[in-house]
């Protein structure tokens, strides 16, 4: 345990100590804040407005709270996907070998990356779970409640470890640098299309909506966004139809709908850990065949 303890810490702390890193793990995070704050959010407002019929007081609030559980959710992905840039960079650099030749078995070399990844992403996951609750009290909202904010933290720990998984899954097939990056550009590009970020759910075709409720990351978001935007939504659909509220609950990711059937939170939550279990199982199949070096 002692081994597997200082080969995490010294991992985490390699990836903390490359500025360069953490800022491209947040690259995809940074490029959502910029355009929501340029056009999306005033685009979302309106878009609202204009299905509910009239101006509404906490519009805003409901909208920023929908982006922010959305940057929730893509940041597990992304800073953990970061993380594993150490594996990738230390067999690049040969390091692997020289771990090897040391008493340490290879299945605590391979858990020490894996454990740095969880240890980092739920770090700066809660650091950012913090500064996007600050961020939607800056711009008029409110704090959530206690047992709300709670909530949250544990939903972004479940995601870490899932998105976690899922990524040293897809980095157990890379070697180089260069297809690191790649594979990092394509997930920074599709995470914040599986989170409805870029186009709300409903607003993309059919098929493709399909595709997303099968995806781990659609509920990943959907279950943070049912936390953030409780209490705004209660306040914006005051008196209005069940249907209207339904509705865009609907397009904006808040529910998840198949077969005509509503997923419930409970679903979400085995659906999102379900992934990361078996993610994490092809993951340990996939390194127990992989030559190290």
């Amino acid at each position: 345990m002692d081994s597997l303890l200082r080969l995490t810490v010294r991992d985490a702390r390699v990836y903390l100590r490359d500025r360069t890193s953490v800022f491209f793990s947040l690259l995809s995070v940074l490029i959502i804040v910029g355009m929501y704050a340029l056009f999306l959010g005033d685009s979302t407002v309106r878009s609202i407005e204009n299905e509910i019929g009239r101006s509404v007081e906490g519009v805003r609030w409901m909208v920023d709270a929908w982006i922010m559980a959305g940057i929730l959710a893509v940041s597990s992905m992304t800073v953990t996907l970061g993380a594993f840039g150490v594996l990738v960079d230390d067999e690049s650099r040969k390091r692997l070998g020289a771990f090897l030749v040391a008493p340490v078995k290879r299945s605590r070399l391979v858990q020490g990356y894996l454990l740095a990844a969880m240890a980092v992403g739920m770090l700066l996951g809660l650091v950012t779970l913090l500064v996007a609750e600050l961020y939607i009290v800056l711009k008029g909202g409110a704090l959530l409640a206690p047992a709300a904010l709670a909530t949250a933290a544990l939903l972004q720990v479940l995601n870490v470890f899932s998105s976690g998984c899922i990524a040293f899954f897809f980095v157990s097939f890379v070697r180089t640098p260069g297809a690191y990056g790649t594979l990092s550009t394509i997930v920074g590009t599709l995470v914040g299309f599986l989170a409805g970020i870029y186009l709300p759910v409903g607003a993309m075709p059919k098929g493709v909506q399909s595709v997303m409720k099968f995806i781990p990351m659609t509920h990943s978001a959907a279950l943070m966004r049912q936390v953030f935007m409780d209490a705004p939504m209660d306040q914006v659909f005051t008196g209005a139809p069940v249907e209207v509220r339904q509705g865009i609950e609907t397009v904006f990711g808040i529910q998840v709908n198949i077969g005509g059937q509503t997923v419930t939170p409970a679903m979400m939550i085995g659906i999102v850990a379900g992934a990361g279990v078996l993610f994490l199982l092809l993951s340990i199949l996939r390194m127990n065949r992989r030559k190290l070096g």
